[in-house]
Protein backbone atom coordinates (compact mmCIF):
# COMPACT_ATOMS: atom_id res chain seq x y z
CA UNK A 1 0.00 0.00 0.00
CA UNK A 2 1.24 3.48 -0.87
CA UNK A 3 0.06 6.74 0.67
CA UNK A 4 0.31 9.74 -1.64
CA UNK A 5 0.36 12.98 0.33
CA UNK A 6 -0.03 16.24 -1.60
CA UNK A 7 1.04 19.09 0.68
CA UNK A 8 0.47 22.76 0.05
CA UNK A 9 -0.67 26.12 1.30
CA UNK A 10 -3.29 28.74 0.62
CA UNK A 11 -3.36 32.29 1.94
CA UNK A 12 -6.99 31.56 2.83
CA UNK A 13 -5.63 29.89 5.99
CA UNK A 14 -4.51 33.28 7.28
CA UNK A 15 -8.10 34.55 7.54
CA UNK A 16 -8.87 35.01 11.20
CA UNK A 17 -10.84 32.30 12.95
CA UNK A 18 -11.11 29.57 10.31
CA UNK A 19 -8.29 27.11 11.05
CA UNK A 20 -6.55 25.45 14.00
CA UNK A 21 -3.80 23.92 11.85
CA UNK A 22 -1.09 25.71 13.80
CA UNK A 23 -0.63 27.60 17.03
CA UNK A 24 -0.66 30.96 15.24
CA UNK A 25 -1.00 32.31 11.67
CA UNK A 26 2.74 32.97 11.51
CA UNK A 27 3.49 29.34 12.33
CA UNK A 28 0.70 27.87 10.21
CA UNK A 29 2.63 28.42 6.98
CA UNK A 30 5.12 25.79 8.20
CA UNK A 31 2.46 23.18 9.04
CA UNK A 32 2.40 21.20 5.77
CA UNK A 33 6.21 21.15 5.55
CA UNK A 34 6.44 19.83 9.11
CA UNK A 35 3.58 17.37 8.59
CA UNK A 36 5.37 15.58 5.77
CA UNK A 37 8.60 15.42 7.77
CA UNK A 38 6.74 13.85 10.69
CA UNK A 39 5.21 11.28 8.37
CA UNK A 40 8.53 10.57 6.65
CA UNK A 41 10.90 10.67 9.62
CA UNK A 42 8.82 10.67 12.80
CA UNK A 43 9.60 14.28 13.73
CA UNK A 44 10.37 17.63 12.10
CA UNK A 45 13.83 17.97 10.60
CA UNK A 46 14.08 21.18 8.54
CA UNK A 47 10.75 22.71 9.61
CA UNK A 48 11.14 24.94 12.70
CA UNK A 49 7.83 23.89 14.26
CA UNK A 50 5.84 20.94 15.45
CA UNK A 51 2.27 21.68 14.29
CA UNK A 52 -0.17 21.96 17.16
CA UNK A 53 -3.52 23.66 17.51
CA UNK A 54 -3.80 26.81 19.64
CA UNK A 55 -4.76 24.62 22.63
CA UNK A 56 -1.95 22.13 22.07
CA UNK A 57 -3.56 19.31 20.06
CA UNK A 58 -0.92 17.66 17.86
CA UNK A 59 -1.24 17.46 14.11
CA UNK A 60 -2.95 14.38 12.60
CA UNK A 61 0.46 13.63 11.09
CA UNK A 62 1.36 12.19 14.50
CA UNK A 63 -1.49 9.68 14.21
CA UNK A 64 -0.64 8.72 10.65
CA UNK A 65 2.99 8.33 11.62
CA UNK A 66 1.96 6.06 14.52
CA UNK A 67 0.05 3.85 12.08
CA UNK A 68 3.07 3.72 9.80
CA UNK A 69 5.30 2.62 12.68
CA UNK A 70 2.93 -0.30 13.42
CA UNK A 71 1.87 -1.62 10.01
CA UNK A 72 4.28 0.17 7.63
CA UNK A 73 3.38 1.59 4.23
CA UNK A 74 5.18 3.46 1.50
CA UNK A 75 4.81 7.24 1.31
CA UNK A 76 5.19 9.61 -1.63
CA UNK A 77 4.93 13.31 -0.81
CA UNK A 78 3.86 15.68 -3.60
CA UNK A 79 4.72 19.36 -3.37
CA UNK A 80 1.32 20.84 -4.10
CA UNK A 81 2.17 24.44 -3.31
CA UNK A 82 4.40 24.44 -0.23
CA UNK A 83 5.27 27.94 0.93
CA UNK A 84 8.19 26.76 3.07
CA UNK A 85 10.84 24.12 2.31
CA UNK A 86 10.66 20.62 3.74
CA UNK A 87 13.32 18.06 4.52
CA UNK A 88 11.13 15.20 3.30
CA UNK A 89 11.65 13.83 -0.23
CA UNK A 90 9.00 15.28 -2.53
CA UNK A 91 7.67 14.94 -6.05
CA UNK A 92 7.79 18.41 -7.61
CA UNK A 93 4.94 19.13 -10.01
CA UNK A 94 5.72 22.84 -10.24
CA UNK A 95 2.79 23.98 -8.08
CA UNK A 96 2.70 27.41 -6.46
CA UNK A 97 0.94 28.27 -3.19
CA UNK A 98 -2.69 29.35 -3.48
CA UNK A 99 -3.94 32.88 -3.02
CA UNK A 100 -6.69 34.05 -0.66
CA UNK A 101 -9.96 32.91 -2.23
CA UNK A 102 -11.29 36.44 -1.72
CA UNK A 103 -8.88 37.50 -4.48
CA UNK A 104 -10.39 37.38 -7.99
CA UNK A 105 -8.30 34.27 -8.82
CA UNK A 106 -7.16 31.79 -6.17
CA UNK A 107 -5.34 29.18 -8.31
CA UNK A 108 -4.43 30.70 -11.71
CA UNK A 109 -3.04 27.46 -13.17
CA UNK A 110 -5.59 24.98 -11.81
CA UNK A 111 -5.97 23.23 -15.18
CA UNK A 112 -2.21 22.90 -15.67
CA UNK A 113 -1.78 21.53 -12.13
CA UNK A 114 -4.51 18.98 -12.76
CA UNK A 115 -2.92 17.91 -16.04
CA UNK A 116 0.54 17.42 -14.53
CA UNK A 117 -0.91 15.58 -11.54
CA UNK A 118 -2.99 13.42 -13.91
CA UNK A 119 0.16 12.36 -15.77
CA UNK A 120 1.86 11.54 -12.48
CA UNK A 121 -1.10 9.50 -11.22
CA UNK A 122 -1.35 7.59 -14.49
CA UNK A 123 2.35 6.67 -14.28
CA UNK A 124 2.23 5.06 -10.84
CA UNK A 125 2.85 1.29 -10.74
CA UNK A 126 0.70 0.57 -7.68
CA UNK A 127 -2.46 -1.54 -7.54
CA UNK A 128 -4.02 0.61 -4.82
CA UNK A 129 -3.41 4.04 -3.35
CA UNK A 130 -4.51 6.15 -0.42
CA UNK A 131 -4.41 9.85 -1.32
CA UNK A 132 -4.39 12.30 1.57
CA UNK A 133 -3.71 16.01 1.98
CA UNK A 134 -2.25 18.61 4.26
CA UNK A 135 -3.32 22.21 3.60
CA UNK A 136 -4.33 24.62 6.37
CA UNK A 137 -7.55 26.40 5.46
CA UNK A 138 -8.60 23.47 3.31
CA UNK A 139 -12.11 23.11 4.68
CA UNK A 140 -12.87 26.71 3.72
CA UNK A 141 -11.61 26.21 0.17
CA UNK A 142 -13.59 22.96 0.10
CA UNK A 143 -16.71 24.91 0.99
CA UNK A 144 -15.85 27.38 -1.74
CA UNK A 145 -15.60 24.71 -4.42
CA UNK A 146 -18.71 22.86 -3.27
CA UNK A 147 -20.70 26.09 -3.29
CA UNK A 148 -19.33 27.15 -6.67
CA UNK A 149 -20.35 23.77 -8.12
CA UNK A 150 -23.86 24.12 -6.72
CA UNK A 151 -23.56 21.15 -4.39
CA UNK A 152 -25.03 20.92 -0.89
CA UNK A 153 -22.30 22.53 1.17
CA UNK A 154 -21.30 21.33 4.60
CA UNK A 155 -17.69 21.00 5.73
CA UNK A 156 -15.83 20.04 8.87
CA UNK A 157 -13.38 22.11 10.90
CA UNK A 158 -10.13 21.68 12.80
CA UNK A 159 -11.72 23.74 15.59
CA UNK A 160 -13.99 22.22 18.27
CA UNK A 161 -16.80 24.59 17.31
CA UNK A 162 -17.06 24.71 13.54
CA UNK A 163 -17.06 28.38 12.43
CA UNK A 164 -19.26 27.48 9.46
CA UNK A 165 -21.00 30.85 9.27
CA UNK A 166 -17.63 32.59 9.13
CA UNK A 167 -16.57 30.24 6.34
CA UNK A 168 -19.78 30.89 4.42
CA UNK A 169 -19.18 34.63 4.72
CA UNK A 170 -15.66 34.18 3.32
CA UNK A 171 -16.99 32.04 0.46
CA UNK A 172 -19.67 34.59 -0.37
CA UNK A 173 -16.99 37.29 -0.52
CA UNK A 174 -14.81 35.02 -2.65
CA UNK A 175 -17.55 34.30 -5.17
CA UNK A 176 -18.40 37.98 -5.40
CA UNK A 177 -14.74 38.80 -6.08
CA UNK A 178 -14.82 36.30 -8.97
CA UNK A 179 -18.10 37.70 -10.34
CA UNK A 180 -19.73 34.37 -9.53
CA UNK A 181 -22.42 32.92 -7.31
CA UNK A 182 -23.48 29.54 -5.95
CA UNK A 183 -23.65 27.07 -8.83
CA UNK A 184 -21.89 29.36 -11.32
CA UNK A 185 -19.30 26.69 -12.09
CA UNK A 186 -21.63 23.68 -12.32
CA UNK A 187 -19.88 21.19 -14.60
CA UNK A 188 -16.65 23.25 -14.64
CA UNK A 189 -14.76 21.98 -11.59
CA UNK A 190 -11.32 23.28 -12.48
CA UNK A 191 -12.75 26.73 -13.06
CA UNK A 192 -14.27 26.45 -9.58
CA UNK A 193 -10.85 25.61 -8.12
CA UNK A 194 -9.27 28.44 -10.10
CA UNK A 195 -11.76 30.90 -8.61
CA UNK A 196 -12.26 29.75 -5.02
CA UNK A 197 -10.19 26.63 -4.39
CA UNK A 198 -6.63 25.69 -3.50
CA UNK A 199 -3.77 23.98 -5.38
CA UNK A 200 -3.95 20.82 -3.28
CA UNK A 201 -7.47 20.16 -4.59
CA UNK A 202 -6.29 20.33 -8.20
CA UNK A 203 -3.34 18.07 -7.36
CA UNK A 204 -5.36 15.41 -5.52
CA UNK A 205 -8.07 15.40 -8.20
CA UNK A 206 -5.50 15.08 -10.99
CA UNK A 207 -3.60 12.24 -9.32
CA UNK A 208 -6.83 10.39 -8.57
CA UNK A 209 -8.19 10.82 -12.09
CA UNK A 210 -4.95 9.63 -13.70
CA UNK A 211 -4.62 6.65 -11.39
CA UNK A 212 -8.26 5.65 -11.87
CA UNK A 213 -7.81 5.71 -15.64
CA UNK A 214 -4.88 3.33 -15.17
CA UNK A 215 -7.02 0.89 -13.20
CA UNK A 216 -5.59 1.68 -9.76
CA UNK A 217 -7.93 1.35 -6.77
CA UNK A 218 -8.21 4.74 -5.09
CA UNK A 219 -9.19 5.75 -1.59
CA UNK A 220 -9.39 9.45 -0.82
CA UNK A 221 -8.08 9.63 2.73
CA UNK A 222 -9.82 12.50 4.48
CA UNK A 223 -13.15 14.03 5.40
CA UNK A 224 -15.14 16.85 3.88
CA UNK A 225 -12.12 18.12 1.95
CA UNK A 226 -12.13 14.81 0.11
CA UNK A 227 -15.87 15.11 -0.43
CA UNK A 228 -15.04 18.31 -2.31
CA UNK A 229 -12.38 16.50 -4.36
CA UNK A 230 -14.83 13.67 -5.07
CA UNK A 231 -17.32 16.28 -6.27
CA UNK A 232 -14.66 17.77 -8.56
CA UNK A 233 -14.02 14.32 -10.03
CA UNK A 234 -17.67 13.64 -10.69
CA UNK A 235 -18.19 17.08 -12.25
CA UNK A 236 -15.15 16.35 -14.43
CA UNK A 237 -16.85 13.25 -15.77
CA UNK A 238 -14.83 10.68 -13.84
CA UNK A 239 -17.25 7.80 -13.34
CA UNK A 240 -14.89 5.11 -11.99
CA UNK A 241 -15.58 3.81 -8.49
CA UNK A 242 -13.47 5.02 -5.58
CA UNK A 243 -13.91 5.37 -1.83
CA UNK A 244 -13.46 7.89 0.96
CA UNK A 245 -11.98 6.90 4.33
CA UNK A 246 -12.22 9.22 7.31
CA UNK A 247 -12.43 9.29 11.09
CA UNK A 248 -15.29 8.98 13.54
CA UNK A 249 -14.48 12.54 14.65
CA UNK A 250 -15.58 13.91 11.28
CA UNK A 251 -18.66 11.68 11.19
CA UNK A 252 -19.64 12.79 14.70
CA UNK A 253 -19.60 16.43 13.60
CA UNK A 254 -21.22 15.91 10.19
CA UNK A 255 -23.84 13.34 11.15
CA UNK A 256 -25.87 11.96 8.24
CA UNK A 257 -24.56 14.63 5.87
CA UNK A 258 -21.32 12.76 5.30
CA UNK A 259 -22.95 9.49 4.29
CA UNK A 260 -25.52 11.30 2.17
CA UNK A 261 -22.77 13.13 0.29
CA UNK A 262 -20.92 9.89 -0.44
CA UNK A 263 -24.15 8.23 -1.57
CA UNK A 264 -24.87 11.16 -3.89
CA UNK A 265 -21.35 10.93 -5.30
CA UNK A 266 -21.54 7.14 -5.65
CA UNK A 267 -18.46 6.48 -3.57
CA UNK A 268 -18.04 4.08 -0.66
CA UNK A 269 -17.47 5.55 2.80
CA UNK A 270 -15.29 3.97 5.49
CA UNK A 271 -15.29 5.49 8.98
CA UNK A 272 -12.77 4.38 11.62
CA UNK A 273 -12.99 5.03 15.33
CA UNK A 274 -9.47 4.71 16.78
CA UNK A 275 -10.75 4.32 20.33
CA UNK A 276 -9.06 7.41 21.74
CA UNK A 277 -11.78 7.69 24.40
CA UNK A 278 -10.44 4.55 26.06
CA UNK A 279 -7.09 6.16 26.84
CA UNK A 280 -6.17 8.77 29.43
CA UNK A 281 -3.87 10.86 27.26
CA UNK A 282 -4.26 14.59 26.75
CA UNK A 283 -3.73 14.48 22.98
CA UNK A 284 -6.38 11.81 22.53
CA UNK A 285 -8.71 13.73 24.82
CA UNK A 286 -8.35 16.80 22.59
CA UNK A 287 -9.26 14.79 19.51
CA UNK A 288 -12.30 13.44 21.34
CA UNK A 289 -13.21 17.04 22.22
CA UNK A 290 -13.39 17.86 18.52
CA UNK A 291 -9.99 19.42 17.78
CA UNK A 292 -8.24 18.52 14.48
CA UNK A 293 -10.50 15.54 13.55
CA UNK A 294 -8.75 14.64 10.28
CA UNK A 295 -5.86 15.41 7.93
CA UNK A 296 -2.55 14.02 6.65
CA UNK A 297 -4.38 10.84 5.51
CA UNK A 298 -5.28 10.04 9.14
CA UNK A 299 -8.64 8.37 8.45
CA UNK A 300 -7.29 6.36 5.53
CA UNK A 301 -4.27 5.19 7.50
CA UNK A 302 -6.44 4.14 10.44
CA UNK A 303 -8.68 2.17 8.08
CA UNK A 304 -5.69 -0.07 7.26
CA UNK A 305 -5.20 -1.14 10.89
CA UNK A 306 -6.60 -4.55 11.90
CA UNK A 307 -8.73 -4.35 15.03
CA UNK A 308 -6.26 -6.41 17.02
CA UNK A 309 -3.45 -3.93 16.29
CA UNK A 310 -5.22 -0.68 17.14
CA UNK A 311 -3.95 -0.73 20.72
CA UNK A 312 -0.42 -0.87 19.33
CA UNK A 313 -1.19 2.20 17.21
CA UNK A 314 -2.40 4.08 20.29
CA UNK A 315 0.78 3.10 22.13
CA UNK A 316 2.85 4.41 19.23
CA UNK A 317 0.81 7.62 19.09
CA UNK A 318 1.69 8.28 22.72
CA UNK A 319 5.34 7.60 21.86
CA UNK A 320 5.24 9.93 18.86
CA UNK A 321 3.68 12.69 20.99
CA UNK A 322 6.45 12.26 23.54
CA UNK A 323 9.06 12.43 20.79
CA UNK A 324 7.48 15.65 19.55
CA UNK A 325 7.67 17.19 23.02
CA UNK A 326 3.93 16.99 23.66
CA UNK A 327 3.61 15.87 27.27
CA UNK A 328 0.70 13.83 28.59
CA UNK A 329 0.32 15.56 31.98
CA UNK A 330 1.70 18.71 33.55
CA UNK A 331 3.26 18.89 37.02
CA UNK A 332 -0.17 19.17 38.63
CA UNK A 333 -1.44 16.05 36.87
CA UNK A 334 -3.62 18.00 34.47
CA UNK A 335 -3.66 17.26 30.76
CA UNK A 336 -1.29 19.65 29.09
CA UNK A 337 0.88 20.05 26.02
CA UNK A 338 4.35 21.49 26.06
CA UNK A 339 3.87 25.19 25.58
CA UNK A 340 7.12 25.43 23.62
CA UNK A 341 6.24 22.70 21.17
CA UNK A 342 4.71 24.96 18.55
CA UNK A 343 7.88 26.96 18.13
CA UNK A 344 10.63 24.53 19.09
CA UNK A 345 13.32 23.73 16.56
CA UNK A 346 14.07 20.03 16.37
CA UNK A 347 17.60 19.43 17.59
CA UNK A 348 17.68 15.63 17.27
CA UNK A 349 16.62 14.73 13.73
CA UNK A 350 17.72 11.11 14.07
CA UNK A 351 15.62 10.53 17.18
CA UNK A 352 13.53 7.46 17.92
CA UNK A 353 12.22 6.35 14.54
CA UNK A 354 10.68 3.36 12.92
CA UNK A 355 10.19 2.78 9.17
Amino acid sequence: MRVILPAGTTETALIDGISAAGASPDLMVHTPSADVEILAYGEPTMAPVTPVSPNGCPTPAAVTRAVREVIDFDVSVVDAGLAQPTGAPTVDLGVDPGADIRDPVAVPDAQAIFDRAHAYGASLPDDELLIGETVPGGTTTALGVLTALGEPAGVSSSLPKNPIERKRQVVDEALAASDASAGSFDGCPLEAIRAVGDPVQATVAGIAAGALESGIDITLAGGTQMVAVATVLRHAGVGAPFSIATTSFVEREQGDRLGEACYRLNCQLTVTDPGFDARDHVSMERYCAGVAKEGVAMGGALSLVPDERMDAVLDRFEAVCGRLGIEDKDDDGNGSGNGNTAESTNSNPEGDRAP
